[in-house]
């Protein structure tokens, strides 16, 4: 699916602007010395081939549900927007608080909405992406005027503690955005370009349990549970689609990395995103990285990072902002804002 406005981004159409952000994590940390003592590994281990020193671990009470009101009330009170206003909440998450309902509603229940569209969104990492996408759809068709997107993970609930080259790289957390509708402005989602190939899902997965694997049927592994992660097909394709969204970026939208005040990237691993660096000869500062803060937190990821980028005034008002993800489907996904 891919959006495009070439040229003068300014339009008389409805675009989604972002109004306020938020975020949350946990409070308890899980660093690379705390890993010491459950699996064969090390800090420097684990700094040079990740670039992760921690991440946040949920603990008893806390939740995909309650991590993102927290977010998401941060976002409303940024942005100066009662939650009754919101006529749409999508939560992008791989990690739900149940099978059903959609974690959406859980949100649409803490914040004390009882009417608004509210629905789960699945592409793994690419989520926030996503869920931008879709959203400013619905915003453009004239379906919502304010909406809420969150990308929120717990992953550390499907993540195995004692396989060293996928515990390392997990966190949880929550990051928010509110949409506003606008016209007659040059800010707001100005392109917008996702994809998917579901033939190479066994890349990135967790396989119970659903209809394929259902609750109760004897599992070829127990294993199976938690997430599979094949990081040298990884690597080479997320480092490939990353780049090649960017340059269809650029060109769909007559730029170049003059233009472009900052890249926040999927925070996956330090070595794909200074891969990306380096192939698209980019300073190293136009790329915002928290992942050492915060490891890999999928959906919730980008969001973060977006919200830690605005309230560091590291991004303002005015600029030029891609965020780029790519994740489990397989799935990959680019927006390009004017903040």
């Amino acid at each position: 699916m891919t959006s495009a406005v070439q040229g003068d981004f300014l339009t008389t159409k409805r675009r989604s602007v972002i109004v306020g952000t938020g975020s949350a994590v946990p409070d308890k940390i899980l660093d690379n010395h705390d890993l010491e003592k459950i699996v064969d590994t090390s800090d420097d281990w684990i700094t040079v081939r990740t670039g992760i020193k921690q991440r946040r671990i949920i603990s008893d009470g806390e939740s995909t549900a309650t991590l993102s009101i927290k977010a998401a009330r941060q976002a409303l009170d940024r942005a100066g927007i009662d939650a009754q206003d919101l006529d749409l909440i999508i939560c992008a998450t791989i990690t739900p608080e149940m099978v059903f309902p959609a974690t959406a509603c859980f949100i649409q229940e803490g914040l004390g909405n009882k009417t608004c569209c509210a629905f789960d969104l699945t592409a793994a990492c690419s989520g926030f992406t996503y869920a931008m996408g879709v959203a400013a759809s619905i915003i453009a068709a004239g379906q919502a005027d304010t909406a809420l997107i969150i990308g929120a993970e717990t992953l550390s609930t499907i993540t195995d503690y004692t396989d060293r080259g996928s515990c390392i790289l997990f966190g949880d957390g929550a990051g928010a955005a509110i949409l506003k509708a606008t016209t007659n402005t040059d800010r707001g989602l100005l392109y917008n370009s996702l994809h998917a190939d579901g033939s190479e899902w066994e890349t990135l997965s967790c396989r119970a349990y659903g209809s394929r694997y259902p609750v109760g049927s004897k599992l070829e592994s127990d294993k199976m549970i938690y997430m599979d992660i094949r990081g040298r097909e990884t690597y080479q394709t997320a480092v490939r689609r990353i780049v090649e969204l960017i340059k269809e970026t650029y060109i769909q939208c007559n730029i170049n990395n003059d233009d472009i005040k900052r890249i926040i990237p999927h925070q996956m691993n330090m070595r794909i995103i200074e891969s990306v660096v380096k192939r698209l000869k980019l300073p190293a500062d136009k790329m915002f990285v928290n992942i050492d803060k915060y490891g890999n937190t999928s959906a919730a990821s980008i969001a973060i990072a977006l919200d830690e980028a605005i309230q560091t005034g590291c991004v303002g008002p005015g600029d030029l902002v891609i965020l780029v993800a790519f994740g489990g489907g397989l799935t990959w996904g680019v927006n390009l804002i004017r903040l």
